[in-house]
């Protein structure tokens, strides 16, 4: 059964698009559930509401939207482990990994994740939350998060939040504010961050440890989007979506029979020693290229993607992933696959072309996603407002001048001995593909000193692995092993 209470902690409001629409600044919703997790009944609370953001000078400037779940019949709750969860975009809102992946309810969808009516969500019989609480924040104009005008009517600079450095600043500040509130210092304490997200929570490990002094046992990338990769172009960038483009060709039974009758992972080794060894360099000599080396290059690509020589060479080595979801089926079906999962399909006006008309993929997911978040937050966790809920929201113009949050990872991690990072990617992402994603980790410690605090985990999925529901039990088992084994254990925090 299910009981509702309100704890209204100010009565402020902010006016969001017009004067007849208001949200609470500085409310919490509480609700109690229980959910059977692992084949044991676990209680639990859940608070949906805002809490604001302070600017240096201790004004509110904006207030975020919040849902927590607190585990209620768990002795040791006092230092359970808590999971703070972003999702990315710049620009998404956290319904992602809120109703999917890690809490205790997820989308009414079929085994592999396609959308099923009547929309809505169930049972999570896989959620972390028997061993951890969780926090699904939402960056401001994301869900219903906003920002707070003054006094005067005057809406803080976008400067404040749009960009990596200010997001990644005033998310600490509020997660300081939170775990205050929540009485969650002594809490083992873990950030998670799917796509932009895992380039927010590599930021957030030095920024929480150095300005909010708050330390924590773990990092989790889910899909990365490192831009150190994915914005740089050219030889890097290319040759690392080779075996993104072999895993989605072997899905879509495209390779030749030698490889098409092989297990995917026995595939993927060989091609990621020719994207290292052959094809970077390759690409790397553009121009100068001998004509006989690009060829064989072409040749064995061509083996790789189920793309032809032709096409490969008229690309001259440097196939975009937009042109690969374009054209790999051109010639079986006219159909498009999708970038962030390439097992979805697209139909699209017409065949020719170099990019797909839309995403096959995020379409689908949003069929699912939006009418089941905005139900389940009226419905089961009490809270109504006539504000729209932003699956995506206006970020302006985001600034990504000086990002150095892969080095704030490695510094994270060497000032704090109890600090690991799991990584979580499925082979079928076209977006934050999979090996670049390990790339990535291999670059965080270029010294190999830490090396072992460091684990990959890839599944037969895209960029959303946790929607197809045996990789939802797997993923979330991986969890449960990673704050497992980076609790201290009573040992000291020391080299």
């Amino acid at each position: 059964m299910k009981y509702r209470f309100l704890i209204l902690l100010c009565f402020s409001f902010i006016f969001s698009f017009a004067q007849d629409l208001k949200i609470p600044i500085d409310t919490a919703y509480v609700t109690n559930h229980s959910v059977t997790i692992k084949g044991k009944q676990i209680t639990y609370t859940a608070e949906t509401g805002f809490q604001p953001v302070w600017n240096t000078d201790g004004k509110m400037i904006a207030s975020l939207y919040y849902t927590y779940y607190k585990r209620t019949n768990d002795t040791n709750n006092k230092i359970r482990p808590i999971v703070y969860s972003f999702n990315g975009g710049p620009g998404s809102a956290s319904l992602w990994m809120h109703i999917a992946y890690t809490g205790p309810k997820v989308l009414n969808i079929d085994n592999e994740g396609y959308p099923i009516q009547p929309y809505g969500v169930k049972d999570n019989p896989n959620s972390i939350l028997d061993v951890a609480d969780i926090v699904f924040i939402n960056p401001v104009n994301t869900g219903y998060s906003r920002k707070v005008a003054d006094k005067d009517g005057k809406m803080p600079d976008d400067k404040l939040f749009f960009g990596v450095n200010a997001d990644i600043k005033y998310l600490a500040s509020w997660m300081n504010t939170f775990s205050t509130r929540h009485n969650k210092w002594q809490s083992p304490k873990y950030i998670i961050g799917e796509s932009y997200g895992g380039t927010r929570v590599m930021g957030l490990s030095l920024e929480l440890q150095n300005r909010q002094w708050m330390y924590l046992n773990g990092v989790i990338l889910v899909s990365p989007a490192d831009y150190k990769v994915l914005r740089v172009g050219g030889p890097l960038s290319s040759s690392l979506n080779l075996p993104y483009f072999t895993a989605a060709a072997w899905y879509h039974n495209m390779l030749a029979p030698h490889l098409q009758n092989k297990d995917l992972l026995d595939i993927l080794p060989e091609v990621e020693h020719f994207a290292i060894n052959d094809l970077m360099p390759a690409i790397a000599k553009g121009g100068f290229i001998l004509k006989e080396e690009k060829n064989a290059i072409a040749k064995q690509m061509s083996y790789y993607s189920g793309l032809t020589e032709k096409v490969i060479l008229q690309q001259n080595l440097d196939v975009s992933t937009r042109f690969f979801w374009k054209a790999l089926l051109r010639e079986k079906t006219g159909e498009t696959i999708g970038r962030l999962d390439s097992r979805y399909i697209g139909i699209d006006k017409i065949e020719t072309g170099s990019s797909p008309d839309y995403s096959a993929e995020l379409t689908s997911w949003l069929h699912s996603f939006t009418p089941a978040i905005n139900y389940y937050i009226q419905n089961e966790l009490g809270f109504k407002t006539d504000v729209k809920y932003n699956v995506f929201g206006n970020m302006g113009r985001w600034d990504d001048s000086n990002d150095n949050t892969r080095d704030n990872l490695r510094q994270a991690m060497a000032q704090n001995p109890y600090l690991k990072v799991l990584t979580q990617s499925g082979y079928y992402d076209g977006a934050t593909t999979y090996f670049s994603a390990k790339y990535s980790q291999w670059q965080i410690d270029p010294s190999g000193k830490m090396k072992d605090r460091f684990s990959f985990k890839a599944y037969r999925s895209g960029h959303m692995m946790y929607l197809r529901n045996e990789d939802l039990i797997k993923a979330n088992e991986d969890l449960r092993e990673f704050i497992a084994n980076s609790l201290s254990k009573g040992q000291s925090a020391k080299y």
